[in-house]
């Protein structure tokens, strides 16, 4: 039972890991130096390596590293995408969103 709910966690932590991954690779590099965040590179590897660490985790059902990966994961879905998603290029948002 409790290899169940593991098994759970830890996939659920490579789903999010993975999306984290995929919206730091997408996230233009400018966006994080304009709000002083860590650099792209970095966020990129953090990510990636919670996801590969996710990933190893699902398969062996052991995760002993997994807790780390979901840190950095967290930190970046949490504090770092929603202060560069803002950054963007787009020029016609308002303070409500595009108008």
């Amino acid at each position: 039972m409790f290899y169940l709910i593991w098994q759970a966690i830890y996939l659920v932590t490579f789903v999010a890991s993975l999306y984290a991954l995929i919206e730091a690779i997408r996230t233009p590099a400018a966006a994080f130096e304009l709000m002083d965040k860590q650099t792209k590179k970095l966020w990129v590897i953090l990510t990636g390596v919670a996801t590969a660490l996710s990933l190893l985790a699902v398969f062996s059902g052991t995760g002993m590293f997994v807790i780390l990966g979901l840190v950095a994961t967290l930190v970046f879905l949490l504090d770092v995408r929603p202060a560069v998603k803002g950054a963007g290029g787009n020029s016609n948002n308002g303070p409500y969103g595009p108008w």
